[in-house]
């Protein structure tokens, strides 16, 4: 009798941590999560228009041109610092330029991370959308975003060896680009 309630006591404390582990792993439960921690883009816009010389995208006159394309983009960005904040977590901090010598009206940056080297909406692990305004020629913008995943997509982007895809759209009224990378990010 006594080893039935052995038995029983310890499938017990295995279905318990079975359930803890499960939790983990997927992101359900009290465990730190965070895959909502970016916005929920309805739409996000991912077509590039190339600026040609003379040219910004949106048939502006003499007055509005940007740089040729094969000299630089309308708008370009860089990733000034990223600092963990927690097992699944990053401050990351980034600066957008405004390379046109006309004043860009509504900037709005998009910017998606999928797992690995895929672009797929099924791959998607963060996504974050910031309304810049308005942008003075040839000047630049700073902001810090905080992305956070569950256990369950920072284990997806392990199992791709530590890869993700940022896909970063900036749209404003005149010119839509795209960029996309690549990082190694264990």
């Amino acid at each position: 009798m006594e080893r039935k309630y052995i038995v029983g006591g310890v499938l017990a404390v295995v279905v318990l941590l079975a359930a803890i582990v499960g939790a983990v792993v997927t992101g359900f439960g009290p465990a730190p999560g965070g895959g909502g921690s970016g916005d929920d883009i309805e739409q996000f816009p991912t077509e590039t228009t190339t600026a040609g010389a003379g040219d910004d995208g949106g048939g502006a006159d003499d007055e509005n041109r940007t740089t040729s394309s094969a000299e630089q983009p309308a708008f370009s960005f860089d990733i000034v610092q990223i600092d963990q904040c927690g097992q699944t977590c990053r401050n990351v901090t980034a600066t957008l330029y405004n390379n046109q010598n006309h004043t860009a009206e509504s900037v709005t940056v998009y910017t998606r991370i999928y797992v690995g080297n895929s672009t797929a909406e099924s791959d998607v692990v963060w996504e974050g959308k910031e309304d810049v305004g308005t942008m003075a020629p040839t000047s630049s913008y700073t902001s810090s975003r905080r992305v956070e995943l569950t256990y369950s997509e920072a284990y997806e982007v392990k199992q791709h060896g530590g890869w993700i895809t940022i896909v970063t759209t900036v749209q404003s009224e005149n010119v839509t680009i795209t960029f996309e990378d690549q990082r190694d990010v264990t």
